[in-house]
């Protein structure tokens, strides 16, 4: 057995943790044989899970390259470098960090690079797609600092630009945050940065849901835009679970860097720095390039397909891998429907609806672009999905359905 596990390598894990292994198993199938429309999550390839399984995993490894505080980092200190060069090269930003253990740990370091407790923040509200680190009463955001909500026009769905400028004027942010989990149009980073200046705000660009589409040129770029970029490195792109922070400034990074170590973290996950690099390799390809657009291409294509089986679609379509949809024509609410499916096999997730009392479902079609899905399959999702939410077609047969689609598009082929 080589030292680095694979998928197909469970003999050793069998014989001495067969209760673990069963679950490791369990998963994978699980995976396999159902839909997969989890908005914020992928599939990465084998190489990612090699690294991730490495012998990297077993260094202990505060600070920096370069600047540790245990010896024996020569070796992790080349991997961080790597993973720095690689991120800093896909997003042409000045300074990466890739320490971040995940996309509310890089949020949770800009804002202490930024902001002391008790300052203003103006952000996309939550009832309109906010993150929790945006201000949610539940998280430290909501409970350090003084978030304004801005929200979305009740008509069209979109961002509702004008108020993002009134509000700023009338309450002069500290920092101005741009983001959403649940947004599927571009954002206009260029008006965003114009706000900010006009009231000596921070901008500060979380973009863990589009950054793999920013990889693959199927979306804007934040970084020449904003002061800091907070941003996830698996979602659409690809990577294992974790986050990271780009920024053009010489003067941020500095803060951003003590920002996640030492005040917010501790060590650095080697394993996981190792993987994000093998990650950002990979989005550097023109094999990449073609799946970002893919992604797009399909959730284009469903959002169409969904729209056709009497789903209510947010916006009216999407510019990115997610869609969010209503599902109150079909009879049937938000969580309702998200059990429905799950007994079909089709994972997705609910989300709060704008200027409505009720939560309806968040999708996305980076996973099962990733299996090899494309605009052909769509339509057969979005039937499959309006059949179970209609009750005209029986759980079981549909939970067929979706065991024969994805027995052609095996997630880890082999």
């Amino acid at each position: 057995m080589s030292v680095i596990p694979t998928l197909d390598e469970t003999d050793l894990l069998r014989r001495q943790d067969p209760e673990l292994a069963e679950i490791l198993l369990g998963e994978l199938a699980r995976q396999s044989t159902s839909l997969q429309l989890i908005a914020a999550e992928n599939f990465t390839s084998r190489a990612v899970l090699a690294a991730l399984g490495s012998p990297l995993a077993n260094k202990y490894a505060e600070g920096y390259p370069g600047a540790r505080y245990h010896g024996g980092c020569e070796i992790v200190d080349v991997a961080e470098r790597l993973a720095v060069d690689r991120a800093k090269a896909l997003f042409g930003a000045a300074h990466a960090n890739v320490q971040s253990h995940s996309g509310s740990s890089a949020v949770l370091a800009a804002y202490a690079a930024l902001l002391r407790p008790g300052d203003t923040v103006l952000a996309l509200g939550l009832p309109y797609g906010g993150h929790l680190t945006h201000g949610s009463p539940a998280n430290f955001s909501g409970r350090w600092f003084d978030f304004v909500g801005y929200g979305v026009d009740a008509e069209s769905g979109l961002i509702d630009y004008d108020q993002v400028r009134a509000l700023a004027r009338s309450h002069r942010p500290k920092a101005i945050v741009c983001g959403s989990i649940a947004y599927p149009r571009h954002i206009d980073y260029a008006y965003f940065r114009e706000v900010a200046d006009e009231v000596g705000a921070y901008l500060i660009a979380d973009a863990a849901h589009p950054i793999g589409l920013v990889a693959g040129g199927a979306a804007p770029n934040p970084v020449p835009y904003a002061d800091v970029v907070c941003a996830t490195t698996h979602k659409v792109l690809r990577g294992p679970r974790g986050g990271m922070l780009l920024c053009g400034s010489p003067e941020l990074a500095e803060r951003l860097d003590r920002a996640v170590f030492p005040f917010t973290q501790g060590g650095a996950q080697m394993h996981s720095i190792a993987a994000k690099a093998v990650a950002f390799g990979e989005a550097a390809t023109p094999a990449f390039t073609a799946y970002a657009h893919q992604v797009v291409t399909n959730a284009k294509v469903l959002a169409a397909a969904l729209a056709g089986e009497g789903l209510g679609v947010t916006t009216g379509g999407t510019d990115t891998h997610l869609i969010t949809v209503d599902t109150a024509p079909l009879g049937v609410d938000g969580r309702s429907a998200r059990g429905r499916l799950a007994a079909a096999g089709i994972v997705l997730d609910c989300c709060a609806l704008p200027h409505a009392d009720a939560r309806g479902l968040r999708l996305g079609t980076a996973a099962v672009t990733t299996q090899g899905m494309g605009q052909e399959e769509m339509p057969r999702i979005a039937a499959l999905l309006g059949g179970a939410l209609r009750g005209d077609t029986e759980a079981g047969r549909v939970r067929d359905e979706v065991r024969e689609l994805t027995g052609r598009f095996p997630p880890y082929p082999g």
